[in-house]
């Protein structure tokens, strides 16, 4: 249970560095800026 558990965490922190390194978190502030911004609507 353990090493599955280390495994786990292994596999969790991978991904959260593939992330970052792939630019997920570079512009955090134009996203949430983005959101409020109503685009879908027909002109």
């Amino acid at each position: 249970m353990i090493l599955g558990a280390v495994v786990l965490a292994l596999v969790a922190l991978a991904a959260f560095i593939w992330s970052l390194r792939s630019g997920q978190y570079d512009d955090p502030t134009g996203a949430a800026a983005r959101v409020l911004l109503d685009n879908d609507r027909p002109e």
